[in-house]
This record gives structure tokens, sequence and C-alpha cells, in this order.
């Protein structure tokens, strides 16, 4: 009887397994910045995160993408990107995926853009979520300019946000740094919560133990894929100047735990309808200065702000991560 019990069961485990299931069609909306020329090398996980995307086609589909921060640069090498690794599969030509610039200084909310004019004109054809992993400034114009459309928004997903007194400091904790994409633009935020549409945050807290060390690129210097070289020469200095700044040759793919809620969501653990509040203190980053932080606790009981909070990733993600690249 048991041995007739288990059969079944790991027949019915196989069949969800290989059950079909349609990809979840998504925006992204992204500051990449990957090999950027400036006095120092330019973050990557913005890279890592389309690469994941287009790696797991099966759970996510980008219906558009569009740039915030350094738009003009952001749109020509999503391209680059695109032409290399949105490859064809099984024979059949890849489905192209449109990419449009969003603000470039992020002090214009309500300012249409071409990223804000087709990221309206997708929600009028169909609901889907926001993927934002960059300051939120396209999406408070989008929400501020078209409140209609709010209810077309299935949920926003964003790395940024924090507990409180959670100090960012990665590695072997020399150093402080922001909360980035935030700090970049705390307005967007008030506009983003105030709309009451549902809110993901997955930042540093949920990231920061995902590392990709030497060890881990090594094999793209070797790569004969087109695109493999490029990208090892853009990951190499990153982790590099990752060593300087924290001690440690390696970075934190830290865009691709909001990827990862919506392409493996088993693989967190999450404070569901948290409050969220904009406190503003002394900086962790300058002693000499106050700024804003975006924390979560349930203790704040005089806000209306709310949100799902991913607050640790599970054993697993790290090693889905590492095999996008290979």
């Amino acid at each position: 009887m048991y041995k007739a019990f288990f059969l079944s069961l790991l027949t019915t485990v196989a069949v969800a397994q290989t059950a079909p299931t349609k990809p979840r069609r998504i925006w992204l909306d992204t500051d990449i910045m990957v090999g950027m020329k400036d006095k120092t090398p330019r973050e990557v996980d913005d890279a890592v995160a389309l690469l994941m995307a287009l790696r797991h086609a099966d759970k996510v589909e980008l219906v558009g993408i569009s740039t915030v921060t350094y738009v003009n640069y952001g749109y020509d090498v999503t391209q680059k990107l695109l032409n290399w690794y949105n490859t064809p599969k099984g024979g059949k030509p890849a489905r192209p995926i449109p990419v449009y610039r969003g603000s470039d200084t992020l002090r214009d909310i309500g300012r249409e853009n071409d990223a804000t004019r087709a990221m309206a004109a997708a929600l009028r054809r169909e609901k889907m979520p926001i993927l934002a992993i960059g300051p939120m400034t396209n999406v408070a114009t989008l929400i501020k300019n078209h409140p209609d459309l709010i209810p077309q928004i299935e949920e926003v997903v964003v790395c940024a946000g924090r507990t409180p007194g959670l100090p960012f400091k990665p590695g072997l904790e020399k150093l402080s740094v922001g909360d980035y994409n935030f700090e970049m633009d705390p307005e967007a935020f008030r506009v983003l919560f105030d709309s009451g549409v549902r809110v993901v945050l997955s930042g540093y807290e949920c990231s920061v133990y995902t590392l990709f060390g030497k060890t881990d690129i090594d094999f793209l210097d070797v790569s004969k894929r087109p695109g493999d070289k490029w990208l090892y020469e853009q990951f190499r200095p990153w982790q590099k100047f990752n060593q300087e700044l924290f001690g440690v040759d390696g970075f934190v793919p830290w865009d691709t735990t909001p990827l990862g809620y919506l392409t493996h969501p088993e693989y967190f653990k999450y404070y569901t309808d948290i409050p969220v509040r904009i406190n503003t203190r002394q900086s962790d980053t300058d002693p000499t200065q106050t700024k804003p932080y975006l924390e979560v606790s349930y203790e704040y009981k005089d806000t209306k702000w709310r949100a799902v909070y991913a607050y640790k990733t599970l054993p697993g993600f790290e090693e889905i991560v590492l095999d996008v690249l290979k």
C-alpha cells in the first residue's frame, strides 16, 4: 500500500514539475551602466539581472525595457546585451524586446519621456508587474501622469529599503554605502507609496550574501561566445574595485533578488503587509549631514504605507544566479 502511495506521489510531483506554465510578462526599468567609462569601474548588477531575465524566459517575458539615469548609454549597452544574449531557442527567432529612454536627471517627476509613454501604452493593453532596479523616477512619473493605470500595475518590485538600524556595510564591513536607488530620488518613492500600488522591497539585507568571486567568472575570459569576453572585461575590474572598498574580491549582484522574487519566489523569506516609513536622521555615509532612510517595521503605527519585504535568501538561490552566466 505504501509503495503504491509513494509511486503515486512521485508521479504527481513529476507532473507538477513538468507541467508547462506561461512566463509572467513584466516591464523592466533599469539604471544599467555596465562598461560605462569613468574614473572608477561602474556597477554591473543590472546587467546580471538582465541576463538572468533572458536566461529564465520560461518564467518571465520582458514586454519592454526602460532606462533611467545615463539613459543614452543605458539604451546603447542594453541593445548590445540583447544582441548578444537574446538569442534564438529551439530554432525560433527570439522576440525583439523594445528599449526606451527615460529620465536622465532624476529631478523631473511628471515630465513624460519615451519610457513613461511606452510603459503607459503597455499597461493599457494588459496588467503586469514593473521590476524597477534603479531610481523610481520613471515609475513615479507614470503613476503621477496616468493614475487611471494604477489598477493595471500588478506590483512594483524594487531594489531598496531596510529594517531600522541595518547598516549597509558589504564585505568586511569597512565602509558604509547608501541605499542608492532610494536616495537618488526619495520623492519618487513617496509618489509610489501614496498611490497604493502593491510594492515589493528586496534590497541589501536580502542580497548581501550572494557573491560573484573571481573563480565564478573566469570561464568568461576563455569563452568563445561573442559577449562573454566583453562581460569579463567589465566584471573583473568591478570585482577588484569592490576589494579595494570592502576587502572582498568579488561583487554582490544586488538586482538579482528583486528579479528572483518574480522567477524563484520560493527561495526567499518575507515580511508581508509590513508598514513603511521614510525617516530622517544622521547620515551613515557622511556624519556631517542628515539623510532620509526608507525603513520597514511592524512597530510603525503612524503610516498607511505597506509593502512585502524580502529579508532573507534561502540556500540554492546563489547557484541559480551563478548559473545565469554559465
